[in-house]
């Protein structure tokens, strides 16, 4: 069975479920950046310029915010209220902008040369702000990680991604019918932060699902970044056996633990 059937539908149920919760964190982030902007461009070039980098940074700290927040609830609660998720978040800002400029830069070469590398890039790395976030990954291998979880599901990930695309232009026309009337800037602005917040949540959730329904290929267990089934170590740890780890030394004086030699793969390898 596909891991990622239901991925949709189970990210509408939570979108649902945890509407208030979800809209809320995005709304407040999504309101912030633009009254700061708004209040910097008065301020003429140099303070437009501001602005526009204020409204970056918070667009990194939102996706580090929600992917905090659907890891929040996924155990069917919300335990973290609003300050609590993004506080929990915010160690993450800088590695999520770091990794979001590179994979930025590097689809836009790839879109540009040929379209395909592009398109390939976006699917093996839709998963590194979760892998960031949830495993505390450091920003150049987050990617490498990324690649490892969607590998071999490549054309599920890129198909639920197209979906999702499809959904949120489908979301953003229709907005901008309905400011059609207004005023161009205040139409815009509307239109930007209302599809903003009623987007980004099913976004995160669509992600951040993919990323826990993606074991490393090969794996029947918790791998990296899947909670542990006997209640051990947590997301993408090794167990805590009281030995150290390969070429460590153990702690009953038998020397140095050595990679097991029944052909099954060492920690975080496919068997």
């Amino acid at each position: 069975m596909n891991p990622l059937s239901g991925v949709l539908d189970e990210a509408w149920r939570m979108y649902k479920k945890f509407a208030a919760h979800l809209l809320a964190i995005a709304f407040v982030i999504y309101l912030g950046a633009a009254i700061i902007a708004g209040l910097l461009a008065l301020a003429g070039t140099v303070g437009f310029w501001l602005g526009f980098v204020v409204a970056i940074v918070a667009a990194f700290l939102l996706q580090a915010t929600l992917v905090k927040a659907v890891q929040d609830v996924r155990d069917g609660r919300a335990d973290l209220s609003i300050s609590e998720t993004v506080s929990a978040a915010l160690p993450y800002i800088w590695p999520v902008a770091g990794a979001s400029i590179l994979a930025g830069i590097g689809i836009a070469i790839g879109l540009f040369l040929l379209i395909v590398p592009g398109l390939f890039l976006i699917t093996i790395w839709a998963v590194i702000v979760p892998v960031i976030v949830i495993e505390r990954s450091a920003v150049l291998a987050c990617f490498g990680r990324s690649r490892e979880l969607v590998r071999g599901r490549g054309w599920h990930v890129f198909g639920t991604l197209v979906l999702v695309y499809l959904i949120m232009v489908g979301v953003n026309i229709v907005l901008g019918l309905i400011f059609r009337a207004l005023p161009h800037v205040l139409g815009s602005g509307l239109s930007a932060i209302i599809s903003g917040t009623l987007i980004s949540p099913f976004l995160a959730l669509v992600v951040t699902l993919v990323y826990y329904q993606q074991p490393p290929p090969g794996d029947s267990g918790s791998g990296y970044g899947q909670p542990s089934q006997d209640g051990g170590s947590g997301y993408g740890q090794p167990p805590q056996d009281g030995g150290g780890g390969y070429g460590q030394p153990s702690q009953d004086g038998g020397g140095f633990r050595q990679p097991p030699q029944d052909g099954g793969g060492g920690y975080g390898q496919p068997p």
